[in-house]
């Protein structure tokens, strides 16, 4: 938006205040055509967005103008406000949006999403959408694009600890163009937000350092110099708009119960005379009955065309992240003008990030101990097309931010997650940061490609392929020096011959009396095993499984084949790598007998080799289980 365009004369601001009493009548309709939504908010809000959506530098006709302004709705919920005020600009057909709302085989949901032109990020996980808006607001300043990023947010939403990661992340990478708008009606599902949870949210955003505009948020012309005055400002700011529930209907005015209920037919029938308006719900529910399934234009996914180097050949023990820091320096020095970005949480000394940001401080960000919005940052700015590295302890990087990470899968995003420090290889750190659940987890999410590195050879193939492919990427890896993986001539496997495929398994040893097949830290244990037995005349075939959720259907056909499966991972057993096999097995009718080995409880605090042991997975117990199964018949 600039500042130096002219303001809304009084005439155009009574079209927006005629135009916002219609939208207040779409959202009502498409509410009660549907039996569900949340009309008190959309009401609350709809006043400022209808006057916000005529001043910003936006294009109905091209929604994706890569120099617009942006608008985040955070509280996703009064996606009735949305659809209503951005029909009314011309984003799309205001009926269409009211007879499809919350309809199977529609994009117009319950809560916001990207598919719906003038949408940038599917919201509705309260909290996240100013870490969003601090992502974008990165990216355009990276891309050179000076504009304003608007974020909407609902009252009741502050009492969210991510809001407060925000804030500070805001201040220090002075994202000045973002303006944030706080719906202060005073409202949330329970009631008043003051008896469900006391805040101050003015005096919160002024201690971290924002500026902070008050308006009421109905009256348009207040509303018109509040969003200059923040346009203006050299500061985060936020428009705290003092607004009423349900505002425009006078039996839903401060009603608690409107923010998340629908009116009925003779209630709407009451509302909609209020306003003046039309009550078309019978043509509404013709069209809904007749309503055709909304085609969706993907986004071209974002290909980064890099410059990923020469692999670079490990021949001593050392670390998987240690080979993914010296492949991440590589780009850096490789690229140096290219939109890459690193995300930190003061780890990096363990997480091995430090010589990115040696090499290209302006494109390192250094969020500090606020995991949340760094992971939903990250997200956000991958979508944009910048190349996104994330990089965490495996605790913090999934477990500690699930939810975070399942929003970025839903917005289809490019994120490269990274996390180290996973399995109980972490030893002395002790159970709080073992973390054992990264591929269960995981697994849940569907756009995420998992790759576990079994060397530092194999990371670094793997790191650079990542780079040049679209979509969101999982690289788990342990904290400990593991060896490097040879065949028995003693030939380095992923050497600068190797080509990394997604979902190709590798053969480390062939074998006819059954298969072990492993993942990630263990797999240097697994060959240990197959060589030891060979010794006693047990020949094991060996796997390197680096895809555990895209199977390689050769590799487990000739697994099968032998007759009986192991699997070893530094998971727990119950939802790891064997969990996988298992399904795949019975899903494509393999008979074969499987035997799993993993993490069956939290361990304690010591070595990695110790806890490994204490944990029954070190060779000499496994070689035992392994034999007696066998011998015993009793896999």
């Amino acid at each position: 938006m600039d500042s130096n365009r002219p303001r809304l004369t009084t005439k155009e601001l009574e079209i927006i205040r005629k135009n916002a009493d219609s939208a207040r009548a779409a959202i009502l309709s498409m509410t009660t055509l549907a039996g569900s939504g949340h009309p008190g908010g959309s009401m609350s809000t709809i006043d400022f967005l209808m006057t916000l959506l005529q001043l910003i530098n936006i294009n109905p006709r091209h929604p994706e103008w890569e120099l617009r302004d942006r608008v985040i709705y955070s509280h996703g919920h009064i996606s009735p406000a949305v659809y209503s005020a951005l029909a009314s600009r011309g984003y799309f057909g205001l009926d269409e949006a009211i007879a499809g709302f919350r309809l199977a085989g529609s994009r117009y949901e319950g809560h916001v999403e990207p598919v719906v032109p003038g949408v940038e990020w599917a919201t509705g996980n309260l909290g996240q959408g100013l870490s969003a808006a601090c992502g974008i607001a990165l990216a355009c300043r990276m891309k050179k694009i000076a504009n304003h990023i608007f974020i909407l947010m609902g009252d009741g939403e502050q009492q969210k600890g991510q809001l407060s990661e925000a804030r500070r992340f805001a201040v220090k990478y002075k994202l000045n163009n973002l303006i944030g708008f706080c719906d202060y009606n005073r409202l949330q599902i329970s009631g008043d937000i003051g008896r469900i949870m006391p805040q101050h949210i003015m005096d919160n955003y002024l201690a971290d350092g924002w500026d902070v505009v008050e308006a009421d948020g109905h009256d348009l012309e207040d509303l018109q110099e509040a969003i200059f005055t923040a346009v203006e400002n050299d500061a985060p700011t936020l428009i705290l708009a003092e607004t009423v529930m349900g505002k425009g209907v006078s039996f839903m005015e401060n009603q608690a119960a409107y923010h998340g209920a629908a009116l009925t037919e003779d209630k709407l029938k009451a509302a909609l005379a209020e306003l003046g308006r039309d009550n078309r719900l019978a043509e509404y529910k013709v069209l809904r009955q007749n309503y055709q399934e909304t085609i969706v234009q993907s986004r071209a996914p974002f290909t980064p065309l890099l410059n990923i180097g020469s692999h670079h050949l490990y021949t001593e023990k050392t670390d998987n992240r240690s080979a993914w820091g010296k492949a991440l320096a590589d780009l850096a020095e490789l690229n140096p003008e290219s939109l890459i970005a690193v995300f930190d949480c003061d780890l990096k000394a363990s997480v091995k990030t430090g010589e990115f940001e040696k090499i290209s401080p302006a494109r390192f960000f250094q969020s500090g101990i606020m995991e949340h919005h760094t992971a939903v940052a990250a997200g956000a700015m991958s979508r944009e097309d910048v190349l996104v590295f994330f990089a965490d302890f495996g605790v913090f990087g999934v477990d500690e931010t699930y939810n975070q990470q399942r929003l970025n899968d839903i917005n289809h995003t490019n994120l490269k997650l990274i996390t180290t420090h996973v399995g109980l290889d972490v030893g002395e750190d002790g159970k709080t940061h073992q973390c054992i659940d990264y591929l269960g987890l995981m697994r849940n999410l569907y756009h995420f490609r998992t790759i576990v590195p079994g060397d530092p050879n194999q990371t670094d193939h793997i790191i650079r392929y990542v780079t040049n492919e679209p979509g969101n990427f999982f690289v788990p890896m342990g904290r400990s020096k593991i060896g490097i993986l040879r065949d028995r001539s003693g030939k380095i496997i992923y050497d600068q011959d190797y080509k990394f495929e997604f979902g190709k398994a590798d053969l480390l040893r062939p074998g006819q009396e059954a298969a072990l097949l492993s993942t990630g830290t263990l797999v240097n244990l697994a060959v240990e095993l197959a060589d030891r037995l060979l010794a006693e005349g047990i020949n094991l075939q060996v796997w390197n499984i680096s895809c555990p959720f895209a199977l390689d259907p050769e590799a487990i056909r000739q697994a099968a084949v032998t007759g009986a499966i192991f699997t070893l991972e530094d998971h727990n057993v119950h939802t790891g790598l064997g969990s996988c096999v298992a399904d795949y097995l019975c899903t494509n009718g393999l008979n074969c007998r499987l035997r799993k080995f993993g993490v069956e409880d939290y361990a304690s605090s010591g070595s990695s080799a110790d806890v490994f042991k204490a944990a029954g997975l070190d060779p000499d117990t496994l070689s035992v289980e392994i034999r007696d199964s066998l011998l015993n018949r009793k896999i």
